[in-house]
């Protein structure tokens, strides 16, 4: 599993062929002990739980990273290697 991102304490990751469990494109962001697996196009939480300051932070995250989030979503569903994805600053 890929980190392509950190950012205040959260990681950021995609999983390699994961469209079998979750059909929308979506990535997993830990904190803490706490995973939560959220929708690329929209932010919506799939599973999982985050503390609500911090999937803000990810949602927020996702919105202004969005076109270059999908194309790493298309790398990982076909095995390639994924690209880093500039931080929340």
């Amino acid at each position: 599993m890929p980190v392509i991102s950190m950012f205040y304490g959260i990681i950021i990751s995609l999983y390699f062929f994961d469209n079998r469990q979750h059909n929308t494109p979506h990535l997993h962001a830990k904190y803490q002990g706490e995973e939560a697996v959220i929708s690329i196009p929209d932010g919506r939480l799939i599973t999982g739980h985050l503390k609500s300051n911090k999937m803000k932070l990810v949602q927020a995250w996702i919105e202004i990273h969005q076109e270059e989030l999908m194309a790493n979503w298309e790398l990982a569903i076909d095995g390639q290697d994924v690209f880093k994805i500039d931080p929340l600053r």
